[in-house]
């Protein structure tokens, strides 16, 4: 929410210049017309799973479908890459697997079996861990194409910037029961709606009734807006599947009166693993509540690490 109170405008010029590709040393692609070219990316069309059951690893698959970007160069393969939690650090990444690419909605998974050979075996895995998968796509001409060579604009741009629907990269968990309680303090890791900033610390408690998780002291930062309604998070017990029925959340003035739901089907908005004290939602933001002016934030995530 805070870059709604210090940002009133943002006029931005996008060149797509290879995706932002240098052709060498710390050549500045708009520099010359000649260093401009035909870059390429991948667009989500559907997400297939994310949960790997930690019981039956071997038969279980997470992934996605993905298209190539109709105006960009011919994408041949995808080369996927896995590494825990997240990180562009390529020395981290532990290659999986080599996909053909096949056309709109190309089938890109993998299982656990194949997350396990990438590293090392079964044991590097645990139950409540998350992973990320990194696509590099590799084009006709032999370019290559992922999240470090490829323009973000501070998180508006190809890479994370939600009206691109980029499939750079996807996201797998390994799921564990819920087990309450889960209350304290927790570090956060990501906050999309800007209230707080990465290493922030926050307080989760817990409730109101069982298998819930209530945010209220998270959304909104008291020193934003006042809350209306407690945020509370929904949890199964058996996978840590995370819900979040719309809720007039909080209210910021200014007709930001705001409202938050998850954006799966029946409102499920991410997970909270109480065996590794992560929590990691997806939640449709929109200043949709009386008064509300309609602001939409989109899809708006948050991810906490207990401390």
């Amino acid at each position: 929410m805070r870059k709604l109170l210090f940002i009133t405008a943002i006029f931005g010029l996008l060149v797509f210049t290879n995706s932002c590709k240098k052709t060498g040393g710390s050549i500045n692609p708009l520099s010359s017309v000649s260093n401009l070219g035909i870059g390429s990316y991948l667009t989500l069309d559907s997400v297939l799973g994310q949960n790997l059951n930690y019981a039956s690893l071997a038969t279980s698959t997470v992934g996605i479908m993905a298209t190539q970007f109709p105006n960009g160069e011919a994408v041949t393969n995808i080369v996927v890459y896995a590494v825990q939690g997240s990180s562009y650090d390529t020395t981290k990444w532990a290659k999986v697997k080599t996909v053909a690419y096949a056309g709109a909605k190309t089938v890109i998974t993998v299982s656990g079996a194949e997350l396990a050979a990438a590293l090392g075996g079964a044991g590097a895995i645990s139950p409540g861990s998350n992973y990320t998968f990194y696509n590099r796509i590799i084009t006709k001409s032999g370019k290559t194409y992922d999240v470090n060579n490829t323009g973000n604009n501070s998180g508006s741009g190809l890479v994370t910037g939600y009206y691109y629907h980029s499939a750079f990269s996807f996201t797998a968990y390994v799921v564990c029961p819920f087990v309450a309680p889960i209350a304290g303090t927790y570090k956060v890791l990501r906050d999309d709606w800007a209230d707080w900033s990465p290493g922030n610390l926050v307080q989760v408690t817990d409730g109101p009734g069982p298998n819930e998780v209530n945010l209220s002291q998270v959304w909104p930062n008291a020193a934003y807006g006042n809350v209306v309604n407690p945020l509370v998070v929904d949890v199964d017990p058996a996978t840590g599947t995370a819900t979040v029925k719309k809720v007039n959340f909080g209210n910021y003035g200014g007709g930001y009166n705001m409202t938050a739901v998850g954006v799966g089907a029946n409102s499920v908005a991410g997970y909270v693993f109480s065996c590794t004290g992560y929590i990691t939602l997806t939640m449709n933001v929109v200043a949709d509540a009386a008064g509300g002016n309609g602001y939409n934030n989109g899809p708006t995530k948050l991810i906490l690490q207990k401390q």
